[in-house]
Formats: structure tokens, C-alpha cells, sequence
């Protein structure tokens, strides 16, 4: 039934649709996974190996690192998405609560643990605790685009155990794990006064089913798809000394496979006492609540950057970061008796992001930051959706560090991202999702506090 498979499409499609919110470098990539770095923009993030937060960026790095250092930092980001409407079409049957939706940017917390040791002049081991991927968004309840989205909530969190190795005064190599675990909760309205009337066969019999529905306050209902998996990837790093002003980084993250498992649950049914025993049978039949799984590909990236010590008061830094988002192709979504339920074509492309930072030193105590990027989206305008109206964007980054001791430093950083406009043009007239037209204005804001402490 066509109004039944586009709606479970696109809400089990959207578990890996973590774009928009929380998840700040382009797609639905968490770049934030340090205090330190934000301040430049995470520009020479694979080379700058200052803290034990190189066990993310480039474990290669913690060969920089004396004895034991304890790593935690947080960071408050605050996404903000709002549409304007542009021509779009109401759901059918669905004349009333057509608003905007408001902002459906939320503030996020992304934490951060790390743990580096040195055993002996060539070897480090160490341990991260982060969040590579991450969404909270969520919708006025009464937005015109309700039956696309309402409220999407993504969390990971990725345990990195890591190993370096000296192989001599120049080079430096490092190596992690990854088991990462993902939760997904996610919302949508459904239209059941739709259903009803193509159930009932339309014409007559369906306008009245449909508005039967309606007046017994059963006209729509609300979606809930959650799930969850865990899975393992990689991460590769080597670093290089090329002088003793300058060093290039280069890191490679695996892609890391899931299958999303977990449940679909349909709310506000039309009972037998609003449509009739029969239509009401058919509908309940015809949208059990029940178990789906979806297969989706993590990508891979690699990074490329430079640090450069220009004299005892600047440094200057540099990063080029490739990503494979071009692994979502299209997601294909099963029933637990193994047929397919749903296929959406995705077509995401690989991105590109560059970043530039500088650094000064005022003294023994007191470093600023400041830094630029440019980050790719890898949506393009007829594949943005209202979970992800995600499109490229422009960073900028001012931060700083205070050493209250040579055993301990507290970092802090802000961010301001431009977003680019996103137009939307999603047209689920057809499936009685409405017709969503219109632009999103997003604009990102970025808070993080870090505190080192080496022993």
C-alpha cells in the first residue's frame, strides 16, 4: 500500500539522517571531539598532536606525549534551522496546523574522555571516549511538514583504544580500534484520514471515510521508529617531523558498517466506532507496529595537515579533510520476514573540507587561537530533506588556552558557522505527505571548554 511504504521509508531511511542538528561538520559528522582544536577550526588537527585528543585526529601524535596525560572537554552546540514557506501544498486532508515549524535547532552536548600513557621512549597507549555522529532536531508539532519530520534524536558513542609507536626521531605511526554503538529515536505525523480514503477506494466512500476520521479527532497520528546497533571500524595515522618547526599529519578513519535494528510504532489508529469495523481492520493490519532493520554505511575520511612553528610567538596550521559520504547511495529498509519494505534513493557526495588556523604564544601561561574552514556539504538541492536541509558552510573560530601549571591547562573555544541557504522542494503529494516548499535559514554556534591534566 503506497501510503503505507512511503511513510515507514522515510522514517526508518532517517536513522542515519543525522545532518542538520547537533552534527556540525558537514553531513552528519561530528568533527567537535576536542576543546583544543576549536579555536582553530580543527585546521593541522592531524598534526598539531598537543594533547591526548590526537587519539581522534591522529594516534600517531600521542609520540608527542610524556608520561600520562587525562583529557575531558565538553561541547554546547546550537544549530539553527528555520524554514520558510515558499509555495508549499498541505498534506491531504490537512487543512489546519500549517505553520513553519519554528527552529528545530536544539542545544547538544558533545563529550569527550581521553586517556594517553607512555610505556617506554617509542610506545604509547591510549583511550577515547567520543561522539563521531550526532543529530537532536525537532519541529513545532503543528508545522506544515509534519508528515516529513517532526523530531529526530541520534547518539553514538565510540570507545577508541589506541597504540603509537616511535620508529625514529622523524617518524611517528599509531593505530585504534573502534566500537561504536548508535541510538536512534525518531518522529513523524502520519496521515490517517489519507489511508482512509485510499483504503476506502477514494471517490465517495473515501472522502467520507477520510472525513470520518477527521471528526473523530483521528485524522493523523504520530510515527515512532527506534533502533540500535554496535559495530567496529579503524583509524590509521602517521606523523611526521619535518624539521624542528614543522610537521604533517596524515590520518585515515574506516568506514564502519551497521544494521540498524528496532521497532515502528504507529499512534491514533482510526477505530471501528470512527471508519467502521471493517476500514478500521484493514488499517490496523495494514500498519502494525513491528520490527525493521536497515543497513547503513558510516564513511571513511582522510586528513592531510600541517603545523608550522614560524617563531617563538606564532604558529601557523593548515588541514584538507576528504570524506566518502558518496557510500549512501540508497537505503534499503526490511521487514523482519526478510522482504523489503522500503528503497530511497540517497545519491550523497563525497565532500571536501579546508581549514587554516594561526596560534599565538602571549607567554609561558597564555595562548590565543583563532582559525577559518570551509566545509562542504554533501547534499545536494533535490535530494535535501526536512530531517537533514543540510548545505555547506563557513567557520569561524576564535579560542585560547590558559596553563595554570605545566601539568595542567584549561582550553576554550567559539565557533560561528555560516550556513549556506538550503532550498527544499520535497513533494510527498502523492503519499499524503504534502508538498514541502520552501528555504531554510541555519546558522551554527559552538561553545567548548577542555581541561588537560599531565602526571
Amino acid at each position: 500500500m503506497k501510503f503505507k511504504r512511503a511513510r515507514i521509508n522515510g522514517l526508518v531511511a532517517a536513522v542515519m539522517l543525522v545532518g542538520s542538528g547537533t552534527a556540525m561538520a558537514s553531513g552528519f559528522a561530528l568533527i567537535e571531539q576536542s576543546g583544543s582544536g576549536l579555536g582553530n577550526a580543527y585546521a593541522g588537527g592531524a598534526a598539531s598532536a598537543e594533547d591526548a585528543s590526537t587519539i581522534f585526529y591522529n594516534p600517531a601524535g600521542m609520540a608527542r606525549l610524556n608520561g600520562k596525560q587525562i583529557v575531558v572537554a565538553g561541547n554546547m552546540i546550537k544549530p539553527s534551522a528555520k524554514f520558510s514557506d515558499t509555495g508549499s501544498t498541505p498534506a491531504a486532508f490537512q487543512t489546519a496546523n500549517n505553520g513553519n515549524g519554528g527552529d528545530a535547532g536544539k542545544w547538544g552536548l558533545v563529550p569527550n574522555a581521553y586517556f594517553a600513557m607512555e610505556l617506554n621512549s617509542q610506545m604509547r597507549v591510549g583511550l577515547g571516549i567520543n561522539a563521531p555522529f550526532g543529530l537532536q532536531t525537532e519541529y513545532d508539532a503543528n508545522w506544515i511538514g509534519r508528515f516529513q519530520a517532526k523530531k529526530s534524536k541520534i547518539q553514538t558513542v565510540n570507545l577508541n583504544p589506541s597504540i603509537s609507536y616511535g620508529v625514529n626521531e622523524t617518524v611517528s605511526v599509531g593505530a585504534g580500534l573502534n566500537y561504536q554503538r548508535i541510538t536512534g529515536d525518531l518522529t513523524s505525523a502520519i496521515n490517517w484520514a489519507a489511508i482512509a480514503f485510499t483504503a476506502a477506494g477514494g471517490g465517495a466512500g473515501g472522502l467520507a471515510a477520510a472525513g470520518a476520521a477527521n471528526a473523530a479527532g483521528q485524522g493523523e497520528g504520530v510515527t515512532t521508529v527506534t533502533g540500535d546497533d554496535t559495530a567496529w571500524g579503524y583509524n590509521l595515522g602517521v606523523l611526521f617531523k619535518m624539521s624542528e618547526q614543522t610537521r604533517v599529519g596524515l590520518a585515515y578513519r574506516s568506514t564502519i558498517k551497521y544494521k540498524l535494528t528496532g521497532s515502528v510504532s504507529f499512534s491514533n489508529r482510526p477505530t471501528a466506532a470512527a471508519v467502521g469495523a471493517p476500514l478500521a481492520g484493514g488499517i490496523a493490519a495494514t500498519y502494525p507496529d513491528g520490527t525493521v532493520s536497515l543497513d547503513i554505511k558510516m564513511p571513511d575520511s582522510f586528513s592531510a595537515s600541517m603545523v608550522n612553528r614560524m617563531n617563538d610567538k606564532w604558529d601557523t596550521m593548515a588541514d584538507i579533510t576528504w570524506t566518502g559520504w558518496s557510500v549512501f547511495n540508497q537505503l534499503n529498509v526490511i521487514r523482519a520476514n526478510g522482504s523489503t519494505l522500503s528503497s530511497t534513493p540517497e545519491n550523497w557526495k563525497n565532500t571536501w573540507r579546508f581549514a587554516i588556523g594561526s596560534t599565538y604564544h602571549y607567554d609561558d601561561r597564555w595562548t590565543s587561537r583563532v582559525g577559518l574552514a570551509y566545509d562542504q556539504s554533501p547534499v545536494s538541492d533535490a535530494y535535501r530533506t526536512a530531517r537533514i536541509p543540510d548545505n555547506s558552510r563557513k567557520w569561524l573560530a576564535l579560542g585560547g588556552q590558559y596553563k595554570f601549571s605545566k601539568a595542567s591547562a584549561l582550553d576554550f573555544g567559539y565557533a560561528h558557522l555560516f550556513v549556506s541557504d538550503a532550498s527544499i522542494r520535497k513533494d510527498g503529494t502523492a503519499t499524503g505527505s504534502g508538498n514541502l516548499v520552501g528555504t531554510y535559514k541555519n546558522n551554527v554556534n559552538i561553545l567548548s571548554v577542555q581541561y588537560a591534566y599531565s602526571f
